[in-house]
């Protein structure tokens, strides 16, 4: 079954459609060229209201995205947090999950994408644990992908490109077809890069681990939010290169992302990680974060935007 409301609205290009009229023609170059920059975020429920996860930092990453591709968004970072905000609250959701959208358009054909206009949207729907309600206590087990991570100077990793999560299915679908919840893939020097759509951590002897940037992972916004959360705990943080034995014999292993939020991996490779159950470290973090989005704590960042 379809998780998309048919009576929802869609902005495109400044304007709030309906469902079904949020089309583009088949001719549109990103239908051939995968160009497309694209965002994640959540709304969550608030005592106040849909309160929208870090919107300021997914934007800048948009934007940034954009840049790197040659890409020009015919908007200020400002018009399109307004467009987020105006969206969820036309759709009239408690908490949702939004895909601001960035892409050309109708013009031409052929390699070059200059000549197409740059074309943009935002929808949003009502979407659940993207590994699973149970996922978050029970945790996961994963497989490390035979796929391997975007080598440097081919796809540029720290963009959110739709053309780079070709990979990303490869990731996911070798490891569903063996089992498995996800995949986690190397780079191409065989170090511990990230999962199919989420970034990794490990604990080992009180301190947490996380693939730095070199690694070809992308910036993850949950990413950063994480290790934030961890520092004020008083868990130590290291951005690091990590050889793959490493994950076998760590305390702890979890994901994180705007869809997985803090999701805890049990095993790898039907390698039981720690106990086999979610760790301490990531109850904890998991506490915190889930505490700060639903408005349970004081919100000292300035993470949440507001939608009423």
């Amino acid at each position: 079954m379809s998780p998309f409301n048919p009576e929802a609205k869609v902005w495109m290009n400044g304007r709030l459609v309906p469902w079904k009229d949020a089309n583009i023609p088949i001719a549109s170059h990103v239908v051939h060229y995968g160009t497309s920059i694209f965002e994640g975020l959540r709304a969550y429920e608030t005592p106040r209201g849909p309160a929208l996860f870090r919107l300021d930092a997914h934007t800048r990453r948009l934007f940034n995205s954009c840049k790197i591709y040659r890409m020009t968004i015919p908007y200020t970072p400002d018009e399109f947090n307004r467009a987020v905000i105006d969206t969820v609250r036309a759709n009239g959701f408690r908490s949702c999950y939004v895909r601001p959208l960035v892409y050309r358009g109708y013009g031409t054909l052929g390699v070059d994408p200059s000549p197409n206009p740059v074309d943009c949207a935002i929808l949003v729907w009502e979407w659940g644990k993207y590994l699973g309600e149970e996922a978050l206590e029970k945790g996961i087990d994963v497989k490390i992908s035979t796929w391997q991570r975007m080598a440097p100077n081919t796809f540029p990793a720290l963009a959110k490109a739709g053309a780079n999560y070709m990979n990303s299915q490869l990731i996911k679908m070798e490891a569903l077809l063996d089992g498995y919840a996800e995949g986690i893939a190397l780079n191409v020097r065989g170090h511990i890069s990230e999962g199919s759509g989420e970034n990794l951590f490990l604990v080992l002897d009180g301190t947490a681990y996380t693939p730095p940037l070199s690694s070809s992972v992308l910036p993850g916004i949950t990413r950063d939010s994480v290790m934030t959360l961890l520092r004020e705990r008083g868990v130590p943080v290291v951005q690091d290169t990590i050889p793959r034995e490493m994950l076998y014999i760590a305390d702890e292993v979890f994901f994180t992302g705007s869809a997985a939020e803090i999701t805890p991996i049990r095993s790898i490779d039907k390698i039981t990680i720690g106990s086999g159950v979610r760790g301490p470290v990531a109850k904890m973090v998991q506490g915190d974060f889930f505490d700060v989005v639903n408005g349970r704590t004081p919100d000292r960042h300035g993470w949440l935007t507001f939608v009423a």
